[in-house]
């Protein structure tokens, strides 16, 4: 069993934030990137989002171009990739976009947030309960169990901060808006924490890419 490829996926403005404090979600990329995006999820076997940005985006979170689609059923796989929710307390929305869209879903929460989750979803989502507390290794050893090579992971900031400081993620794909947000309490990328090497520790930065007025940073975290 081979735990899956993890691509940490976000769009962050110049100065760091990944939305503004508004109710909507704030447009930080442009349609290239957009599509860039749904590239890259084509080629993903599993998408993941923490159970916070399903309640605050609302997303579909789904492979938009029907070419992309096709190339991925005549491949032999779902026309949509896994989509998954994490959630330690089992508290979601089952009228939300999320659940009704796309192929599989899984929600990963912990034991005493299971019954909640089924009773919530009724069925909409197979749920997972991953003990007393969410491990993400033991998150990714389930998928690798269920032959998920490629996990693309687009947030929110509590999600990618996780990954992080477990040293999961193999790689981060960073959209740069050109664009200044300004507000200390809107959300970031990621929150402080304790992350593998400390400040003292570079990325190895693979690939830089103009997509408009956007700039794609391509950087591979693991030691």
């Amino acid at each position: 069993m081979t735990r899956p490829y993890v691509l940490l996926s976000v769009a962050v403005s110049v100065d760091g934030f990944i939305d503004d404090r508004s109710a909507e979600r704030f447009p930080l990329s442009n349609a290239d990137d957009f599509d860039h995006v749904d590239r890259t999820r084509a080629e993903s076997g599993a998408i993941l989002v923490g159970a916070e940005t399903v309640r605050r985006d609302n997303p579909r979170l789904l492979v938009n171009s029907a070419e992309r689609r096709a190339a991925r059923v005549a491949a032999g796989l779902p026309e949509h990739p896994v989509k998954i929710t994490v959630t330690s307390t089992g508290n979601l929305d089952a009228d939300l976009k999320f659940w009704h869209h796309g192929g599989e879903k899984l929600v990963y929460t912990t034991d005493s947030g299971r019954a909640t989750a089924t009773a919530c979803l009724g069925g909409l989502a197979e749920v997972v309960a991953l003990g007393p507390a969410i491990d993400l290794g033991d998150l990714l050893d389930d998928l690798g169990r269920r032959g998920v090579d490629r996990l693309m992971v687009e947030g929110g900031g509590r999600i990618h901060t996780g990954f992080l400081e477990a040293g999961l993620a193999d790689e981060i794909r960073m959209a740069i808006a050109p664009m200044l947000i300004g507000q200390g309490s809107a959300p970031r990328f990621v929150n402080p924490g304790e992350f593998p090497g400390g400040p003292a520790r570079r990325f190895h930065l693979e690939a830089v890419e103009k997509l408009g007025d956007v700039a794609v940073l391509r950087y591979f975290p693991k030691l």
